[in-house]
């Protein structure tokens, strides 16, 4: 086949998905306006957007790494240099922070 041959063999074909593309959006619309009691797809309320996460109040520090200012509050998971002081046989009350 030539080029031009295969150029509008190209062009109907996507004439015919296309046109098959917007039966296929035109029925299914049809069907959800039928499941949502005759309303439309741009006429279904659309959910409340989620409210935002409340506010936690702010967690002072309660242990701080003697060898650089990294501290923890205690919430969460530990940090690297408390695990790695705690397996080198250091207890986690040698970093707590005074009062």
């Amino acid at each position: 086949m030539s080029v031009d041959e295969l150029w509008s063999l190209h062009e109907e074909i996507s004439e015919l998905l296309s046109a098959r593309i917007h039966e296929q959006k035109r029925v299914l619309e049809e069907r959800l306006a039928v499941l949502n009691g005759g309303a439309t797809a741009t006429e279904i309320p659309r959910a409340a957007p989620k409210p935002a996460r409340r506010k936690y109040p702010k967690v002072l520090p309660r242990y701080r790494n003697p060898e650089s200012a990294e501290t923890w509050s205690g919430r969460g998971k530990r940090p690297r240099w408390l695990v790695a002081a705690m397996k080198a046989g250091r207890d986690m009350q040698e970093f707590l922070i005074s009062s």
